[in-house]
């Protein structure tokens, strides 16, 4: 038992003893002397606890201090805390229970998609050689500026519009799940559209050439993300496209800046503006050299879901956790459950860590260059209003310049 523990059970009994030092006064019939009003205080210097206090703490302590790999033992666990604040607990409280606020593995538990998005399509092109993979949360339909019974002060309403995301490469539709949250607690009418793209999440091409790598050129990327649009409109059968709001990441944002540049949206759909996050021509063109680097030194496999989650939270890949939560799943496959095995593990062997990536990124090299080369240009010369965000720095454009 601690000091601390000592003085708090010493003090309980001392206060015990004081009280019962009367009981047989009672007992007899005699007039009882006054029982002094005590409270039992905490022994000096413990400061008063506040939960607030620990759930205050980083989830996973000190980031900054948490190699960029994962271990195998359970010092690597998330749920790892140096230390905990004894207390003296309120009534009802266990002595040694733990603090509420911190953390354990099971805050790494996956998180459906059905938290952020109203339903999932697959959507078959027309050609039949790709099902698009998306995520939507409806938008507000427009209301009539006449109806036959209108309510008492009702103003006609143009909808809400249509945010359409593409993830960055190797990533997927969920990637922009919680950032879709949050643009719609700010404008609630707004809807969400995120796809997977080619090769990447639940999309799949119908016939592919077990000897080519998949095609992910710039105009491919740009197409899909049109025919994506025009086929989740026609499957909800909206009258109309909502205005669009395009938001890309990395890759992403090469991708809404060249669907928006061709222009290939239909001339009736209605684009208020585009934004680029994390990514700037130059910086992106400089990035590449050192891009297989970065892949050889990432892990190749996990043993589990969870462990996928925890190192891309660790490393600082993924920085919110309840976004690691949500779309870390869909960029890794369980090759236990599929008919073949990786190509370098005889079929005959257990694998040690199952869980790979869905995406083979070092395959993707032959497009690096055409995604990044030109985006400056096609991005100024735009007359939607577009944002861009790279490097640190916030830029804005408008109007026809």
């Amino acid at each position: 038992m601690s000091e601390l523990q000592k003085k708090w059970a010493k003090a309980r009994l001392s206060n015990t003893m004081q009280a019962h030092a009367y009981a047989p006064s009672q007992a007899m019939g005699t007039t009882a002397m006054p029982i002094p009003a005590t409270t039992l205080q905490p022994p000096v210097g413990l400061p008063d606890f506040n939960e607030l206090d620990e759930e205050d703490e980083d989830q996973f302590g000190s980031l900054s201090s948490i190699p960029n790999h994962p271990q195998d033992d359970d010092s690597s666990s998330a749920s790892s805390v140096s230390s905990t604040g004894t207390v003296i607990p309120s009534p009802g409280r266990a002595l040694f229970a733990r603090p509420q606020g911190v953390p354990t593995r099971s805050s790494l538990d996956p998180i459906p998609w059905t938290t952020y998005f109203e339903r999932e399509l697959s959507l078959l092109s027309t050609d039949g050689t790709i099902t698009y993979h998306v995520y939507l949360t409806s938008p507000d339909p427009p209301t009539p500026s006449t109806t036959n019974n209108p309510a008492p002060g009702a103003k006609p309403s143009t909808g809400g519009p249509l945010f359409v995301t593409h993830h960055g490469a190797g990533s997927s539709a969920l990637s922009f799940a919680v950032l879709g949250s949050e643009i719609r607690k700010r404008l609630p009418s707004a809807g969400i559209l995120s796809l997977d793209a080619r090769g990447h999440g639940l999309t799949t091409i119908t016939t592919p050439s077990p000897n080519e790598p998949t095609n992910l050129s710039l105009g491919t990327l740009s197409q899909d993300l049109c025919n994506a649009i025009l086929l989740t409109a026609k499957a909800m059968s909206w009258p109309d496209i909502p205005p669009l709001i395009l938001v890309g990441h990395s890759l992403g944002g090469a991708v809404v800046t060249e669907l928006a540049y061709q222009p290939l949206l239909p001339p009736s759909v209605s684009l208020l503006g585009y934004a680029v996050l994390d990514v700037v021509e130059g910086s992106a063109l400089d990035a590449l050299q050192s891009m297989q680097t970065y892949l050889s030194t990432r892990p190749q496999g996990f043993h589990s879901l969870k462990e996928g989650i925890e190192w891309h939270v660790r490393s600082r890949t993924i920085r919110n956790s309840v976004s690691a939560r949500v779309s870390v799943p869909a960029l890794l496959v369980d090759t236990t459950t599929t008919t073949t095995q990786p190509q370098q593990q005889p079929p005959s062997t257990k694998v040690s860590k199952p869980w790979k990536w869905r995406t083979d990124l070092s395959s993707t090299q032959p497009f690096w260059q055409g995604w990044f080369v030109g985006l400056s240009k096609k991005f100024l010369g735009q007359g939607a209003t577009g944002l861009g965000k790279g490097g640190g720095e916030d830029v804005a454009f408008g109007g026809d310049g």
